[in-house]
């Protein structure tokens, strides 16, 4: 069994020796068993409040490292066709503690027929189904916070 107890950066570039993947609920667990994508056993015994995204990098205590990937799973993606409307339909889901990956064009959500009917009475909104990896925003008060884009707070 590959016990795992650091977490290090995401990097996409460091070799390691397997990959696990996982879905956003899955990645939220900091003491569980898993397979690896090779098959190997896993275990984590990570910190409480681990935050893991994709590309993270896991380390056993002898200094083996794993990949953590974000594996695809059900969503659904909201579009609008303005702007105003994807920021009216953030504001209700996350008025609604609903975990949202947020892209520049739409919104990624798990699928949920109450969600998606209530966005739709907002307005002129697009839901698609998709399996896709999902990375919904931490929040602001979670320990760590880390995306792979930069942070210079003048989003457009």
């Amino acid at each position: 069994m590959f016990t795992v107890i650091h977490v290090l950066p995401p990097d996409a570039q460091v070799t390691v020796a397997t990959t696990l993947s996982l879905t956003a609920d899955e990645r939220k667990k900091t003491r569980h068993r898993f397979i690896a994508d090779d098959g190997t056993p896993v275990y984590l015994n990570l910190p409480r409040g681990a935050t893991l995204v994709h590309n993270t990098v896991l380390a056993s205590p002898d200094g083996e490292l794993l990949r953590v990937l974000a594996k695809p799973q059900p969503v659904v993606l909201v579009q609008a066709r303005t702007s105003f409307q994807l920021m009216k339909a953030a504001y209700h889901l996350g008025n609604r503690h609903v975990p949202l990956e947020l892209t520049p064009d739409c919104l990624k959500l798990e699928s949920d027929p109450v969600l998606e009917g209530m966005v739709l009475q907002l307005g002129d909104f697009t839901i698609t189904p998709a399996t896709l990896p999902f990375e919904p925003e931490t929040g602001a008060y979670s320990g760590s916070h880390s995306h792979s884009h930069s942070h210079t707070h003048a989003h457009s």
